[in-house]
């Protein structure tokens, strides 16, 4: 894999990739930035959010789960001096749809964490990560109740 950065001027570039795809990235103004892209790290977090939500959404497909939306969510604590390194994460999966099985919805995420998702893989060994899912009936009209929550420490879900 490759990827790029190219500069326009003061902390202002745009990143790219093989697949060909670009991303603005940016600084906030208070350190000499426009605002008028993502930030680094927020790309990093984004990125393991998008890589363990792809792996969960498409086992849940493989096991027939009637998902009906579907969200992750990354917490990423930071340190408070430079270089400012993610000192905890967590990650939180909204899974909403017909008679979702809980156990489905864990294993999917236990797969994710454990085997698929590279992001998580490299980031679990620097820094701690709790996953929490919630899992709400879609009841239509835009209503939903919940149904079951968990969260997932040091390899077993509580």
């Amino acid at each position: 894999m490759n990827a790029q950065v190219k500069w326009h001027k003061g902390l202002s570039f745009t990143g790219s990739a093989d697949s060909g795809f670009s991303v603005p990235l940016g600084a906030r103004s208070e350190v000499g930035g426009d605002d008028d892209g993502f930030r680094p790290m927020e790309l990093l977090a984004t990125g393991l959010a998008g890589c363990t939500a792809m792996d969960v959404i498409s086992i849940l497909n493989k096991k027939k789960q009637d998902v009906t939306d579907f969200e992750v969510n990354v917490h990423a604590q930071r340190a408070k001096e430079h270089p400012h390194v993610f000192t905890h994460i967590t990650i939180d999966y909204q899974v909403s749809g017909r008679s979702v099985d809980e156990k489905a919805v864990v294993r999917a995420i236990e797969l994710s964490a454990k085997r698929y998702c590279p992001a998580q893989g490299m980031f679990a060994q620097v820094v701690p990560i709790d996953l929490h899912y919630k899992i709400y009936e879609d009841n239509g009209n835009h209503r939903s109740e919940l149904l079951a929550s968990g969260e997932f420490k040091s390899g077993e879900f509580l």
